[in-house]
């Protein structure tokens, strides 16, 4: 889209955190979107980058959806480091218990089974049994 961009355009979004996933990212985009003298749009929050006081508004609300994302962030790192002290694991259990995994590598190395084989016996994929 930066490339395609021509004096007098005007890029338009839904909202601004749709066009990058950082303040700064966000800033570099609009600041080329600018060089290229072309506009900036984000319909939600109702900004506009060719007036100065459009662009005032967009930095305000860029450095708030930032901050936004970065406490989303501390609170998701608080609560997983709150549930593994509390002995709670994150994430989908194992596919093969240790029992199975010893199963798996017995019946790969002793028995010679093909590892599509092994997988279908067990009900898992070729992956899981090859990691295993």
């Amino acid at each position: 889209m930066l490339e395609q961009l021509r004096h007098g355009d005007v890029v338009t979004v839904t909202k601004y955190d749709r066009l990058a996933r950082s303040l700064k990212d966000l800033l570099e985009i609009v600041e080329t979107i600018r060089e290229r003298g072309t506009g900036f749009r984000s319909l939600a929050e109702d900004i506009d980058t060719t007036t100065p006081a459009g662009r005032l508004v967009f930095h305000v609300f860029a450095s708030i959806a930032q901050f936004e994302r970065e406490r989303i962030s501390e609170r998701t790192r608080e609560g997983l480091a709150s549930a593994r002290k509390r002995g709670r694991i994150g994430g989908r259990p194992p596919a093969l218990s240790a029992a199975q995994k010893d199963e798996v590598r017995r019946m790969r190395d002793d028995e010679q089974r093909a590892v599509s084989e092994i997988a279908r016996l067990f009900k898992v994929s070729e992956r899981t049994v090859r990691r295993a």
